[in-house]
């Protein structure tokens, strides 16, 4: 059984505080919060302004991925009571063991992200000391993109890691999961499953609880 992270670029910003509340309520495990600034990616979503606006709502925890240029700037901004994981990536940053050991200080939990061309191997020397590995299976920047198989692979290779070394990390992924490629996700061993344009929909309307059937129906195939 995988945890769920739906990730709220995919939801509809006119009702966002709905939406994450339904999500929640239909027993999502964490709120993934997809950051980008337009360079590190070719998309611009939204800042910890936007995170902060959901903390009167009653939620899932945060799990933070700055997709961003110089990350080590604006990790305070994204911590609050409500914050679990804040995840960077590996080719965002100059010196990424100084940053994991700077999200750890805020008090929350540190994960580290690489893109699909990105191996493996460019983390052997990190994995020890962070709490989340993210692989996305996309190439980061938008929403509803196709899962590139190859990618499922490199989950494969962070559980023999794990065993062999002992370590305690947990495993994410993010990018194209949906039912006809989730059966091939869960079949690698994956902690957490983000899931954007599978969970929410633009047209999704009703109240808390509809909604909440609605994405308690969806996330059931990855939490089964």
């Amino acid at each position: 059984m995988a945890q769920t992270s739906p990730s709220i670029l995919s939801a509809d910003f006119s009702t966002l505080g709905k939406q994450v509340v339904a999500v929640s309520k239909a027993g999502a495990d964490y709120i993934h919060v997809d950051v980008m600034d337009g360079h590190f990616v070719p998309n611009i979503s939204f800042g910890a302004a936007v995170m902060k606006s959901l903390n009167r709502h009653e939620t899932a925890p945060y799990d933070v991925h700055l997709m961003i240029e110089d990350p080590d700037d604006y990790l305070e901004d994204f911590v609050t009571d409500k914050t679990a994981f804040i995840t960077v990536h590996q080719e965002a940053c100059r010196h990424l063991h100084r940053t994991i050991q700077h999200i750890k200080s805020c008090g929350v939990k540190a994960g580290v992200s690489i893109n699909p061309a990105t191996p493996v191997s460019m983390l052997e020397n990190i994995l020890e000391d962070v709490d989340l590995v993210l692989i996305m299976s996309v190439n980061p920047g938008f929403g509803g993109q196709k899962l590139i198989p190859q990618t499922l692979s490199k989950i494969e290779e962070l559980v023999d890691l794990r065993e062999k070394y002992e370590y305690s990390y947990e495993i994410e992924i993010d990018g194209g999961v949906n039912a006809d490629t989730v059966a091939d996700v869960l079949g690698t061993g994956v902690d957490i499953v983000v899931a954007g344009s599978y969970i929410f929909r633009k047209d999704d309307k009703g109240s808390v609880d509809e909604l909440a059937e609605l994405y308690r129906d969806r996330m059931a195939l990855i939490a089964d």
